[in-house]
């Protein structure tokens, strides 16, 4: 770099700092600003600043330079200059170093210091106050990187959701203790990526995973001093650059090059990835937080403000702030950081934190808001998988069931009711039968399909699943919030003692709960989200709320997995995606096959006749059988042909006593072969039963059985796999 750097108007666009083969191009949006100012260092290390290199140009509101020579690795940050007036929504204070919000890597982390605060820590008018305190030794930096990757013709998988298995996991937690990895490599992209992860994922079925938030975030302060940290990373500080702490090459674009390798060896085993993405709130917090990226760039022009006082902000998130959807700068640096991880890093789709709080115009949750207009007409966006976590803590925010078409939504009614059901709650068999057919009340009104819904009965949010049939209450005290942190409503059950126990009985109970949970969710219409180690049993101690906790709490135990779970998990996961009739593309009708006689699906009292009204609402009901038409699925495959499956008959029992319960009549079937008995954890072919025939139900069991056809429709193998083996 030379001594005095030249700098040339350059262009507006792209924003961001772009390596063109011969210098940078630099490009920052701020409304507000009176003067921006360019901040490179000689390396990562540095504490201050090389050169300050003030941006002369300015278009439409863009600040932005041109730096001949530059390269690839140049470490740089911004001091933006406009007035400091807090109670007019204006923070700027160039005694701050800030980062680019379009930085594509990041070096470093956050060094928690006074001079972080644009305000005077501890002064009598707090963030009113002026810090003239330079931050730059403290606050991580951005990152000029190369963008040229070999992919070797990777493409989009693009599996279709009906035949999707979503697996949610943490890039850390998944690999931090898996002794066939090695060590230098373990918590990271590579890792993810390396042989053996995705030798385990391809044999258990997973065709998606979903990681947590790789997003740069930000551990707050208060974790930090008491020595805990933002493991889950629902803090996000920078939306275009994978987080460092993931990265084992390196931390000055390496990081970069790194998650692509994941990606690309993922496609090549046929896996999708989709990211878990935080685009409600930054992890500057509220009015006391930190200034280093957004609020320091503009912060009117960023956040939501209150109308009354804008030196507060609107908080729908929990987190303090919430970034202003509404704002075209804002929706812009969202779309493009979408379109970044689709194109530049060829993710595969994006699980939305808080969705709802992206739908919010001025108050209100809209669902027609502009930014699902904005993704509907975008033809890269739109055509990923796009999931929203559809509620957020607003008044009003509870959504399930209202975005629009083209979202799949994580369906937390789904998780609720089949809780309760095998919990033995008082809830309705109707309730139970519309989760398990792909909740057609909360979808099928909008031209929407049972793959809107993403089943799930645990997520990284709450009890894990062994934790579900362990523990009637939370045990959060490792998180030093004196247990009142996380949910207390969990609906779980703990099957007769709080956490582990040498109870013989009990421990086998609660292995067939796991297994009914499990059974319950792959057979589900929808598409079924694991999350990882549930499989083997992972326990977090009875921690629903372990978002602080990066060590074992958290990890994944591979030395004590449960391999008699994870072989009747991959047993039926196997099931679900070998038959079509369990991940149905169109909704049931209830009506008969022409030529067949019978209808698509059929629900028996155990005394073998068909359900009544009446016996739909009983609170007390538990029991029932339901019958799965093979020849009633009305989808053609990928060459027009008619879809002709097995058909099944499933038995649910949630009562405590064991049931008989007698087969339908020879019109559904001559012969019937059990194959799934949840008191067992083998997935095998059984006993037989002819028509009318009993088969006792053990109390808290399901029970499967299929019904042989003649000429079954072959299933398309999965894209880089090989057809699903019988």
């Amino acid at each position: 770099m030379r001594s005095e750097p030249e700098i040339y108007p350059g262009a507006p666009y792209p924003l961001g700092a772009t390596w063109d083969g011969k210098g940078v191009n630099f490009a920052l949006y701020s409304g507000n600003a009176t003067a921006v100012e360019l901040c490179l260092f000689n390396s990562d290390t540095d504490s201050h600043e090389t050169y300050k290199i003030k941006l002369k140009e300015r278009t439409h509101q863009i600040w932005h330079g041109y730096i001949p020579d530059l390269k690839p690795g140049q470490v740089y940050g911004y001091r933006v200059h406009g007035p400091f007036e807090p109670e007019n929504g204006h923070r700027f204070n160039p005694h701050k170093l800030l980062l680019d919000p379009y930085a594509k890597a990041i070096t470093g982390t956050m060094k928690w210091h006074d001079s972080l605060f644009a305000y005077e820590v501890g002064h009598e008018n707090e963030d009113l106050s002026f810090s003239d305190s330079d931050s730059a030794p403290f606050v991580p930096k951005a990152v000029v990187i190369d963008s040229n990757f070999d992919w070797e013709g990777d493409e989009p998988l693009k599996i279709p959701y009906h035949r999707s298995i979503i697996y949610e996991t943490h890039v850390k937690g998944f690999t931090q203790l898996c002794p066939d990895i090695p060590e230098e490599i373990r918590g990271s992209y590579a890792a993810i990526g390396h042989p053996v992860t995705i030798k385990y994922q391809q044999e258990l079925g997973i065709t998606a995973i979903e990681l947590m938030p790789v997003h740069h975030f930000i551990t707050d302060r208060f974790l930090a001093e008491k020595n805990l940290t933002n493991y889950w990373g629902y803090n996000t500080l920078g939306f275009f650059a994978p987080d460092v702490r993931y990265s084992s090459s390196g931390n000055c674009g390496e990081q970069v090059v790194e998650f692509k390798n994941m990606v690309k060896a993922l496609h090549k085993a046929g896996i999708e990835v989709i990211l878990d993405v935080v685009y409600n709130h930054t992890g500057e917090g509220n009015q006391m937080g930190p200034t280093v990226t957004f609020r320091g760039i503009d912060n009117a022009a960023y956040y939501r403000l209150k109308e009354d006082d804008k030196r507060y902000y609107m908080d729908y998130t929990g987190t303090g702030n919430t970034l202003n959807a509404n704002l075209p700068n804002v929706l812009q640096l969202i779309m493009d950081s979408l379109r970044y991880w689709i194109l530049e890093m060829h993710v595969d789709g994006f699980r939305f934190d808080l969705a709802a709080t992206l739908a919010r115009e001025l108050h209100e949750v809209n669902r027609l808001s502009s930014f699902f207009d904005i993704i509907h007409q975008d033809p890269v966006i739109s055509q990923v998988k796009l999931i929203a976590e559809p509620w957020d803590i607003g008044e009003g925010g509870y959504q399930v069931g209202n975005f629009p078409p083209g979202w799949s939504e994580w369906n937390g009614k789904y998780r609720d009711c089949i809780r309760d059901y095998w919990r033995g709650a008082d809830s309705m068999l109707a309730e139970f039968a519309h989760r398990f057919t792909g909740s057609s009340d909360l979808y099928q009104d909008d031209a929407r399909k049972p793959t809107a819904s993403i089943n799930f009965v645990t997520a990284h949010d709450g009890f894990t699943l062994n934790d579900l049939v362990s523990y009637n209450e939370k045990h959060n005290d490792a998180n030093g919030e004196d247990n009142n942190d996380g949910e207390s409503h969990n609906r779980s059950w703990n099957c007769g003692a709080e956490g582990p126990t040498d109870d013989p009985g009990i421990n086998a109970f609660r292995q067939k709960q796991k297994r009914n949970f499990l059974t319950t969710l792959f057979l589900s219409q929808g598409v079924p989200m694991l999350v990882a180690g549930d499989e083997m049993s992972r326990t977090q101690q009875g921690n629903n709320n372990a978002y602080c906790q990066d060590n074992e709490i958290s990890w994944l135990n591979w030395q004590d997995a449960d391999k008699e779970l994870q072989e009747f998990t991959r047993k039926l996961i196997e099931l679900r995606l070998n038959h079509p009739v369990f991940c149905r593309r169109k909704w049931f009708q209830g009506l008969p096959i022409k030529g067949v006689g019978l209808e698509d699906i059929a629900w028996f009292q155990p005394e073998g006749v068909e359900m009544t009204e009446e016996h739909w609402n009983l609170d007390y009901a538990k029991a029932m059988g339901v019958y799965l038409n093979g020849y009633g699925l009305r989808s053609s495959g990928s060459k027009g042909k008619r879809i002709v499956d097995d058909s099944f008959y499933l038995i649910f029992n949630a009562h405590h006593e064991s049931l008989s319960f007698k087969l339908p009549s020879e019109k559904y079937g001559q012969e019937w072969i059990k194959i799934l008995d949840t008191r067992q954890s083998k997935i095998e072919e059984t006993e037989t039963f002819g028509p009318e025939s009993l088969v006792e139900a053990e109390g808290h069991s399901v029970i499967v059985l299929r019904q042989p056809v003649q000429e079954k429709t072959p299933l398309k193998p999965l894209p880089g796999r090989s057809a699903v083996k019988k």
